[in-house]
């Protein structure tokens, strides 16, 4: 983290610079109101266009992402064309003088290879033509050259020469953004599919159990349980989006709870409260479940009467809070601590560190889980939930999204 912070400080200064010596360039006397010098609002006009360059570079390095980000790349450079490339092709063109692309790529391969940049004239038979130069820096992500920034401009210039590694170095920042997008995004696959996993051996055993005990005694009841258990397994399995909506959560955790409810029977008491409004609200897939089956674990251990878990999901606003309460064993809160950072790992606490590190992914730090508990004191998990509609990315995960 402390180098992608050193890598954005030497992004970001750079362009303080550049937006120094434009506003040397273009300083005259007008009315700049608030902005100050006309070195300051140049200043301002290049972090301004620097900041819409950045959100389409957040996405890769593709033909629609280099096409929306070289226009405003090339408004900070001030030349009369700019071009993004990959390895092999030029992804987009902006300004004079496309006809040069094929040029170009074909003295390009010395600063793929080697990842540095370089400067050289170019042959041009159209007298008007105003790019006769162009200025090569490589865009490299983890020491790695995945394209080019190419700048043109009617003649060789020294200043261009560092402006431009200096803004091929503020888009490989991006690039490595997204490239950490896009890990992130891996990681959190990978953790609903251990989600799974974890769920599919001990769930799928003890049910399978359950439902087999009645195929002779209630060959009706164990119909309907096989029912609700291809139903539950179907919905864990699904492959379709990393989110879903709160109904369809809500309607999984009915079908494990007839299941538990077959295998426990009046041990377990059940009360949801829900209010209509907050079922539409999105969340991360496999959310709500392992926290009920969490209270559901807690809350029949060591216990011989009556389990009762309280499920409620209400309005708040901008938001949705879901709570899950059980008057289980409780747990002592340093363990909590220890389960929920990962540095203990008992049986069933795989799945609350789980949602807890996904929702803080997803959503940011503010919205991981709360829990109040104590031995002996039952425990009360509270998931706060932005109201994103299907379809909404959260800005920290951009690449999820609901359908």
């Amino acid at each position: 983290m402390s180098g992608f912070l050193a890598g954005l400080c030497v992004a970001v200064l750079p362009l303080l610079a550049a937006g120094f010596w434009l506003g040397r360039r273009t300083a005259r006397p007008r009315n700049l109101g608030d902005l100050g010098t006309p070195v300051e609002h140049a200043t301002f006009q290049t972090l301004h266009t620097a900041s819409l360059a950045a959100p389409p570079l957040r996405a890769g390095l593709t033909e629609e992402t280099a096409r929306k980000a070289a226009r405003r790349l090339r408004s900070l450079l001030g030349t009369d064309a700019l071009c993004l490339t990959d390895d092999t092709r030029v992804l987009a063109w902006d300004g004079t003088g496309a006809h040069h692309r094929d040029e170009i790529m074909d003295r390009l391969t010395g600063a793929l290879d080697t990842g540095r940049g370089a400067a050289f004239p170019l042959t041009c038979r159209t007298p008007d033509c105003p790019v006769r130069w162009a200025v090569v820096a490589p865009l490299t992500v983890d020491d790695r050259v995945h394209g080019t920034l190419v700048a043109c401009a009617p003649r060789e210039s020294a200043v261009l020469v560092r402006a431009a590694a200096e803004v091929a170095r503020f888009v490989s920042v991006q690039l490595e953004l997204a490239d950490l997008d896009r890990s992130r995004t891996r990681i959190v696959e990978a953790e609903i599919k251990a989600l799974r996993a974890q769920i599919s051996p001990h769930f799928v055993f003890n049910s399978l159990a359950v439902i087999a005990s009645f195929v002779r005694t209630d060959p009706e009841r164990a119909r309907e349980l096989l029912l609700e258990f291809a139903d539950f397994t179907r919905y864990s399995f699904r492959r379709h989006g990393d989110f879903t909506t709160l109904a369809d959560e809500l309607h999984a955790i009915e079908h494990y709870l007839a299941l538990v409810r077959a295998r426990f029977g009046d041990r377990l008491a059940v009360t949801l409260q829900i209010a209509p409004e907050v079922l539409p609200v999105a969340l991360p897939f496999l959310c709500l479940q392992p926290l009920v089956e969490n209270a559901v674990k807690h809350g029949l251990e060591g216990k011989a009467g009556t389990c009762r878990i309280r499920i409620t999901a209400q309005d708040a606003g901008a938001g949705a809070v879901v709570v899950i309460e059980d008057d289980g064993a409780g747990m002592d809160p340093g363990l909590l601590r220890r389960i929920l950072a990962g540095e203990d790992n008992p049986s069933g606490g795989i799945g609350l560190s789980n949602v807890d590190d996904r929702l803080r992914q997803v959503y940011g730090d503010d919205h991981g889980l709360v829990v109040e508990t104590a031995p002996g004191a039952g425990m009360k998990v509270i998931v706060r939930l932005p109201k994103y509609r299907p379809g909404v990315h959260s800005g920290r995960l951009g690449s999820l999204t609901g359908e």
